[in-house]
């Protein structure tokens, strides 16, 4: 049987599925013709149907750009100019969103947490009480740099106790984890189209409860980034300017195809099972995860690099078998790295993961 092409077991971008790859011979498109537009609308209703919560209350808004440029555009467009906005932050994603307030100029406070520990609820609500004026909150739902994944029921419920609203970083979690779209606090969720969803990097969105478009105007200082210009150029299909057009062909069938297999609950359930191996296999080989395993979301663990390996050593005897695995990031470099589940990955090819690294620890150790 033919090997297949080299895995990506980063968090993004992702092995893409045949039926995605496909798409994109697709038919040279304009942007500015009816069917694209019809294309666009149609991702739009999909992106919202994802979670049956964000339908009724939830608009997509699609830019062209990565998943920070999505974060980033809800910062631009909704960050209060006057007041301040709190950034809970576990590891660099959030500190990353503390940099675009800063990058902004807006006023914000950060409370920054140890990136192997959960975020400081304890601290947000004392800020909480004792700033009345804070009304807005901006979190990482799935922190990638250790993979742990934020709890958002005790973060919404502090949201609904000091009347504040939440903006979700959930780049490496929509479409494969648990996001409480209903609770009136959530207000907007940034993400991609080329982690959880499995098309390519180009093609990032924001979900936005439309009262937030209804009942404001724009905060950003910029033309690029503005949601708000999005929004109304994407009532028609169209966009301010030219998007991505072939990652927009394959969020459309990468859409397509998480419906076809169950969507969401189905798509965690299949990292799950392929993280729940890994981890398993590794532990009896002597390598530990870094977090406690309940810590982790479905799709990305982190693992503390064998004895008497360090990082370019393992990566490299892995990417010789066929699989890239991802950095510690940081600080963390020296100390762990990382495997995702997400994209095209098969049974067998998991079952050559575990048997190159068993090979290679087993083997070093004899040695």
């Amino acid at each position: 049987m033919k090997q297949r092409p080299t895995i990506l077991l980063n968090p993004g971008p992702v092995t893409l599925t045949q039926r995605v790859r496909k798409s994109l011979q697709r038919e040279d498109m304009c942007h500015r013709e009816a069917d694209f537009a019809a294309l666009m609308l149609d991702i739009k209703s999909r992106l919202v149907s994802i979670y049956s919560e964000a339908e009724k209350a939830f608009e997509a808004v699609t830019i062209t750009g990565s998943g920070t440029c999505a974060v980033e555009a809800m910062i631009d467009s909704f960050a209060s100019r006057d007041r301040v906005t709190l950034v809970l932050s576990n590891g660099v994603y959030g500190e990353r969103i503390a940099a675009m307030l800063a990058a902004h100029g807006r006023p914000f406070r950060e409370l920054r947490a140890d990136w192997r520990d959960p975020m400081e609820l304890g601290r947000a609500r004392e800020a909480l009480a004792y700033d009345p004026g804070i009304r807005q909150i901006v979190a990482v739902h799935n922190e990638t740099t250790t993979g742990r994944l934020n709890d958002l029921m005790p973060l919404l419920d502090l949201c609904s106790e000091f009347e504040a609203d939440l903006m979700l970083d959930a780049v490496s979690s929509f479409g494969a984890e648990w996001i409480d779209f209903a609770h009136p606090r959530l207000m907007a969720v940034a993400s991609t189209g080329n982690k959880c969803l499995h098309g390519i990097v180009g093609i990032a969105f924001v979900l936005v409860r439309r009262t937030q478009f209804e009942r404001r105007s724009s905060n950003s200082d910029g033309l690029y980034l503005d949601l708000f210009r999005y929004q109304a150029a994407q009532v028609d299909g169209f966009s301010p300017f030219t998007p991505a057009v072939h990652a927009c062909f394959a969020l459309q069938e990468a859409l397509r195809e998480l419906e076809d297999q169950g969507g969401w609950r189905a798509r965690r359930q299949r990292y799950r099972q392929l993280s729940e191996r890994i981890r398993s296999k590794l532990a009896t080989l002597g390598v530990p995860t870094y977090l406690d395993v309940d810590a982790y979301s479905s799709m990305i663990s982190s693992f503390r690099l064998p004895k008497g390996w360090d990082y370019p050593g393992i990566h490299d005897a892995l990417r010789s078998s066929g699989f890239v695995i991802y950095a510690g990031q940081s600080g963390l470099y020296r100390e762990m790295f990382r495997i995702c589940t997400m994209g095209d990955i098969q049974d067998e090819d998991l079952v050559r993961l575990l048997a190159a690294m068993e090979e290679l620890i087993c083997g070093r150790s004899t040695q």
